[in-house]
């Protein structure tokens, strides 16, 4: 895995090195770091001998080169990925422009391998290990005080905890992408959200 921490976003000569590197038979494509360490945590669980890499591309937007990227002839890599409800139809877009469908429809990009998150991976994670564990975890973390003190903020004051934790993670560098991982590790197997184990399944198929 590449270090916690800030980090700019990952260039597509860069994914393709990576590519090459761990000799990826497949690729899953996720909007930013916190989504690599949750998607990569969850590929450790898993008993499989398939060789699979994790790529950041830094925002929907950028989805569209990473694919073009990825299907440049002689590379063989099956490409999949996941992606924020919110910008669903923005996705679709970038997989038709990439040649590999035209009209297409959620069911159709699934099938691809692309496989959409509500409202996005981290909103999955916390709802399906619930708000009073989340608590708990940070307590682990020596940060549940903090969370504390970060929810008597004025800015906070009639937000829910779902909400208040969500945005609790992405106030300092490293936190998301710490908690991208730790938030999958404490899930039992049957709680992680579907939208994970479809897109690692594909990828690892």
């Amino acid at each position: 895995m590449l270090p916690a921490g800030p980090r700019q976003p990952l260039e597509t000569a860069e994914a393709l090195e990576i590519v090459a590197r761990e000799n990826a038979r497949s690729a899953i494509l996720v909007e930013g770091w916190s989504d690599q360490a949750a998607v990569e945590t969850w590929a450790r669980t898993q008993n499989h001998n398939a060789a699979v890499v994790v790529l950041p591309v830094g925002g929907i937007t950028n989805m569209g080169k990473f694919l073009a990227a990825l299907s440049a002839p002689g590379l063989a890599v099956k490409v999949c990925g996941l992606y924020d409800a919110s910008e669903e139809a923005l996705t679709l877009r970038c997989l038709e422009r990439a040649g590999l469908s035209t009209k297409l429809t959620r069911a159709q990009a699934e099938s691809l391998g692309f496989f959409s998150c509500v409202n996005d991976l981290e909103d999955e994670l916390i709802r399906a290990l619930g708000t009073e564990a989340v608590e708990a975890l940070l307590d682990t973390q020596d940060e549940l005080r903090s969370f504390r003190l970060f929810q008597r903020q004025p800015m906070q004051q009639g937000r829910d905890t779902h909400s208040q934790l969500k945005r609790f993670m992405g106030t300092r560098a490293g936190r998301k992408i710490r908690y991208g991982s730790l938030l999958v590790a404490a899930l039992a197997p049957d709680k992680v959200p579907l939208p994970l184990k479809r897109v690692f399944a594909h990828a690892a198929a």
